[in-house]
């Protein structure tokens, strides 16, 4: 094991050299999931008026306990007049405060009779208000750059009236699955062949974490064919994704192919599940190179792998901070294990008790037992030659995407 290499490592030669990739202009309504290229800076006022926050009645607070002529309708999306003074508005949510109110009071404790409100009392200024400017000031900064474009920062950009911000390009990714035993579904299997179930699961996870997906890929048990689609995928991808043929087998060729084309950075992990995991680069014509990750066949190594490096390589080619690393907890073990010279990632479910948070692990933690990942939250990070008792407080690195 003395040959093993700490994600650490592997890791820091992944990332070594990698600079965001250049930015294109793109309509807000096709942005969702996007990283921002540049900071964002207000225009408006956010509310661009102080209006309502509630039906009821606009009036000044001095007037409270008064019966008050209503002198005008305010609903939203209607200029108010300014109040007369010794009356009120009725207004809407939404409406515009009116110049000479200061307060509004909930419809339910007002008494409309003939044209004249009853105000209660305690009305104290400023009550039912939202203020102009009470989220953005013109000139704040809305987002920053490397900001993720979610549900919330759409909103926040529209409220300014922006159709159009620069974003990060996606990373292109070619993702090959090699061996002449994996098949697509909907293939009749034949003796000695799976179904390929890391090109479906790990194409949504690169679309999770940002990328686009350019071209999938079946290798067969061929060196001379290896080179030649490892050579072609890199023409056209950012980065290159294989899945098996990075071990020392007689038909794995992904590791010889890479070396013959480019360079190997890094080979054999002391993780589990995941040893053999090899990083390196591949030449283009232009005399740039495409990032090459080989992931082990084994589809929990694949997924695992997944969250550990594609991931934070998506992130610096996309400038996103929030995908560099993956949240990190600290939750009570419900199991007791014991792991070897390997550092371990064992797929956990979180529960979130009054007590805090405890992780379920699934009792089998193969690397082929995929069906552990379906229900997985976390995984719990295991130095090598530890030992866990049941109750001991443990890292788990919570899997968002």
């Amino acid at each position: 094991m003395a040959d093993l290499q700490p994600i650490e490592a592997a890791l820091e030669a992944l990332l070594a050299d990698v600079t965001p990739l250049d930015a294109e202009r793109v309509a807000l309504s096709d942005a969702a999931g996007r990283v921002l290229a540049e900071p964002v800076t207000a225009t408006l006022d956010v509310p661009p008026f102080d209006n309502s926050a509630m039906d009821g009645y606009a009036l000044c607070a001095l007037d409270a306990g008064k019966r008050l002529p209503v002198s005008q309708r305010i609903a939203a999306g209607s200029t108010a007049r300014p109040l007369a003074a010794g009356t009120c508005a009725r207004i809407f949510t939404g409406g515009q405060i009116p110049p000479g109110a200061d307060c509004v009071v909930m419809q339910e404790r007002v008494a409309e009779e003939n044209g004249e409100a009853l105000i209660p009392v305690d009305v104290p200024e400023g009550d039912n208000v939202r203020l102009q400017g009470r989220d953005v000031r013109q000139g704040d900064v809305l987002l920053n750059a490397g900001e993720r474009l979610e549900a919330a920062a759409l909103g926040h950009l529209a409220g300014q009236g922006i159709t159009e911000v620069r974003v990060r390009r996606r990373p292109r990714v070619a993702l090959l699955s090699t061996g002449d035993e994996i098949v697509d579904p909907g293939t009749p299997l034949k003796p000695g062949q799976l179904y390929n179930s890391n090109r479906p699961m790990l194409k949504r996870l690169l679309e999770t974490f940002g990328a686009e997906v350019v071209q999938l890929v079946s290798v067969p048990d061929d060196y001379a064919q290896t080179v030649a689609l490892l050579n072609h995928a890199a023409a056209e991808a950012d980065v290159v994704v294989s899945t098996g043929g990075v071990s020392i087998g007689e038909e794995d060729h992904v590791k010889a192919a890479l070396e013959s084309l480019g360079q190997l950075d890094m080979w054999k992990l002391a993780i589990r599940p995941g040893k053999p995991l090899a990083l390196g680069r591949l030449p283009r014509d232009d005399g740039s190179h495409a990032r090459f990750v080989g992931l082990p066949g084994n589809p929990v190594s694949g997924f695992v792998g997944a969250w550990l490096f594609l991931r934070p390589l998506m992130g610096a080619l996309l400038g996103c901070p929030a995908l560099a690393e993956l949240p990190c907890l600290t939750a009570t073990a419900t199991f007791a294990t014991e792991t070897g010279p390997r550092q371990h990632y064992m797929r956990v479910a979180l529960r979130f008790t009054p007590s805090g948070i405890e992780a379920d692990a699934f009792d089998d933690q193969n690397s082929a037992v995929l069906s552990s990942c379906i229900a997985a939250d976390a995984l719990a990070v295991i130095d090598p030659h530890t030992r866990v008792e049941k109750g001991s407080p443990m890292r788990c690195l919570w899997l968002v995407g």
